[in-house]
């Protein structure tokens, strides 16, 4: 593959290395890269635009002096702006919108030294835990084509996975960076809210449960780029306090015993798959053995509540961007712009008023207050990061029947006679019982992630999740980078 064949075996700082060292140079890295996407991709529909003739013009030229000079990367086609590019967000109505500016978050991975080589898909406005947008069709899970890579930054992890890039870009307001990594055996970190800048467009994305970071095969590679892009922007809502020392630090320094309270049931009061749950008994060993307090134990959050409360949110936003999509249209929007389950989310958005909405919110302060209660006597919280391995491309599409009687409600407009029977909230659960354990961190704020340690009997990725206090990313990189020790995972690629 070029001059430099074993390009898919290093990691985004072991490339920059590299480059650092002259052992290859940034366009020997680049057109490896590009190799690799060319020959992948067709098959797995990760990536759904390149920039190849951009990220060719930055190998030749003066790359920043930043961590990863020279290391190629994508970017989640959703929030993270590159001007002069399309920004679909997986939406047709934007399929030749092109943003004239740089989001700040671009701007400071650009500083880092990455090349851009292309964005990736995600499902419509980054709503589905599945990427299988109408737009540019289905990711493929690299593992097994059969499978989906979860989402909504499923396009991201299936192109770390298949060796396309060592690193892409994900935003998580609900799992979307936890469960792809999950899915795709990749290391995923949310950081903690206002870890990560929105701006120069939004404040707080999703009510400041949406954060912004990459997804990665190594835990280093993670928390480098989150020293590299964390901190304020100009205009932030609010400032988090910064790290103690370089993330990139704590990966390398023990992380002391820790007391660590894990489950394996899910907080819907549904059944959890036994590979997510013998996921979760497997680490909880790993990590005894590894001279921390292991023991069962759940903070007092009502589950069904804390659904309810992020399905308020999710609706209510979805209502938005349709509404801002108007704005950048210069049109009212129609049913034709969106996919039919899109206009449905947004109808029932309109079918709360703005006092459930507040009321809603507020429940975000108490199960933040419980997880306060819960990490004076634990440090860490384990969890499976899903509660089923990956489902079948196509299995949780919409069937005929549902496809009918939703084009029906979409047409007579009846939000709010599907959300006054009790069906919206119904079907709300029953769509989030393979994804239960993920929204909790959104929104409390705190940083949570998926730890690649399991692999089912069928060969498909099984992650597990650990939550630390608010602000606390640092205790999460040092378990991280023990584990990683102690049963790494770098070199379990799929074989493509």
């Amino acid at each position: 593959m070029g001059a430099f064949p074993e390009y898919e075996r290093y990691d985004a700082l072991g490339l920059a290395e590299l480059v650092r060292k002259k052992e290859v140079t940034p366009e020997e890295v680049c057109e490896a890269a590009i190799s690799r996407i060319e020959k992948i991709n067709p098959g797995i529909n990760a990536v759904i635009h390149t920039m190849f003739d951009i990220g060719r013009t930055a190998a030749r030229t003066s790359l920043p002096d930043g961590p990863f000079s020279g290391a190629p990367f994508l970017i989640k086609d959703l929030l993270t702006a590159y001007a002069g590019v399309p920004m679909t967000m997986g939406c047709r109505a934007f399929r030749d919108f092109v943003p004239s500016f740089d989001s700040e978050l671009m701007r400071r991975y650009r500083a880092a030294g990455v090349v851009v080589l292309g964005k990736t898909n995600t499902p419509e406005f980054g709503l589905m835990g599945i990427t299988e947008p109408e737009l540019h069709g289905p990711t493929r899970n690299p593992w097994n084509l059969d499978y989906t890579p979860g989402g909504s930054s499923g396009g991201s992890a299936a192109a770390v996975a298949a060796g396309m890039a060592p690193m892409a870009s994900g935003g998580d307001g609900g799992g979307s960076i936890r469960i792809p990594a999950s899915y795709c055996g990749l290391f995923g970190m949310k950081p903690s809210r206002g870890r990560t800048p929105a701006g120069p467009e939004f404040g707080e994305i999703w009510q400041g449960a949406a954060v912004e970071h990459v997804i990665t095969r190594s835990v280093r590679d993670s928390a480098a780029m989150l020293d590299a892009v964390q901190g304020a922007d100009a205009g932030a809502p609010y400032v988090i306090q910064k790290p103690e020392r370089p993330y990139l630090e704590e990966v390398k320094r023990p992380p002391g015993k820790l007391r660590i309270g894990f489950t394996r049931k899910t907080p819907l009061n549904a059944g959890v798959h036994p590979e997510c749950a013998k996921a979760v008994e497997n680490a909880a060993r790993l990590l005894e053995n590894l001279g921390h307090a292991v023991e069962e134990a759940e903070p007092a959050i009502d589950g069904i509540n804390l659904a309810r409360s992020y399905f308020t949110m999710y609706y209510g936003e979805i209502a938005a961007d349709i509404a801002q999509m108007g704005k950048i249209l210069g049109r009212k929007p129609t049913r034709a712009d969106v996919e039919g389950t899109t206009w449905l989310l947004s109808m029932l958005g309109k079918a709360f008023t703005a006092g459930e909405f507040v009321l809603s919110m507020r429940q975000w302060n108490a199960f933040a207050r419980q997880m306060g209660l819960f990490h004076e006597k634990y440090d860490i919280y384990l969890t499976p990061t899903t509660a089923c391995p990956p489902a079948r491309i196509g299995e949780l599409k919409p069937k005929p029947l549902e496809e009918t009687v939703m084009k029906i409600v979409n047409s007579l407009g009846l939000g709010r006679l599907v959300r006054s029977s009790g069906l919206a909230e119904k079907i709300a659960i029953e769509s989030l019982a393979r994804t239960p354990f993920t929204q909790l961190a959104n929104l409390t704020g705190q940083p949570a992630m998926s730890v690649p340690l399991h692999w089912t009997g069928d060969g498909l990725p099984c992650g597990v999740q650990f939550i630390a206090s608010i602000g606390d990313e640092a205790s999460l990189f040092r378990l991280a980078g023990q584990l990683e020790q102690a049963q790494s995972w770098f070199d379990k690629m799929p074989n493509l």
